[in-house]
């Protein structure tokens, strides 16, 4: 006996849920990229810059607000144990940099202290971080 099997349908994979999800997943890397570098500094009143740009090969974060305190990862620090802190943190790391996020009110000598004791631990790649105009 002979059996007629009808035409089977074959199995196809729907394409539009597919790209909503690749749009979900580019949307939240995207977000989440930007806002790694913006999140790793205390909250201070930047300076605003029209070409500021963010380097996202820096490691260390060093904030300094308006009253002069000093926070090396969003843990205190004083100006003195600021050099040894950032030596032990940056050993063994490759070209080790630093996001230096700086109140606006800050006294430019004290600015200057602070990036002197940077360049001391040998970490020569500084980048002042400012928010940007429009």
């Amino acid at each position: 006996m002979k059996v007629h099997l009808l035409n089977a349908k074959r199995p196809r994979i729907e394409m539009l849920p597919l790209i909503d999800i690749v749009f979900l997943l580019l949307v939240f890397f995207i977000y989440a990229m930007l806002s790694m570098a913006v999140h790793r500094g205390l909250p201070v009143i930047l300076p605003s810059s029209t070409t500021a740009e963010i380097d996202k090969h820096l490691i260390l974060s060093v904030t300094v607000q308006a009253d002069g305190s000093i926070y090396l990862d969003k843990e205190p620090t004083s100006l003195e144990a600021l050099r040894k802190s950032l030596m032990e943190r940056a050993s063994g790391k490759r070209e080790a940099g630093v996001l230096l996020f700086a109140d606006k009110n800050l006294p430019y000598q004290r600015l200057f202290r602070v990036m002197d004791e940077i360049r001391l631990a040998g970490l020569s790649r500084i980048s002042l971080q400012a928010e940007f105009e429009e």
